[in-house]
């Protein structure tokens, strides 16, 4: 899997991404509610990274093997779209990769 998109419409989380490396992370709709991204080792005991309130585009890095997942608490309206993908391969000697 490269990434995981999804559309929450109440308190919960997403699906987890095992991410290595550089990835990308989308949040859009219109909604009210806090976003929490949060990380994990086993992908079972889950910590917060980073809180958002509004939508959000940004590329995240993280060096080791680990799992990624958005969590939606305090909802109170509207729909949250969120994406957490994969992002090319930046180790890569070459600017394009195939």
């Amino acid at each position: 899997m490269v990434a995981v998109t999804e559309t929450l419409g109440g308190n919960g989380s997403t699906e987890s991404l095992q991410i290595t490396g550089h990835f990308n992370l989308s949040i859009s709709g219109t909604w009210s509610a806090t976003v929490t991204m949060q990380r994990s080792w086993d992908n079972t005991n889950w910590f917060d990274t980073d809180v958002f309130t509004s939508n959000y585009e940004g590329v995240g890095m993280d060096a080791e093997e680990v799992y990624y997942r958005a969590t939606v608490s305090g909802y109170a309206s509207g729909n949250v779209v969120t994406r957490i993908s994969k992002n090319r391969d930046f180790n890569s000697k070459s600017v394009f990769v195939q």
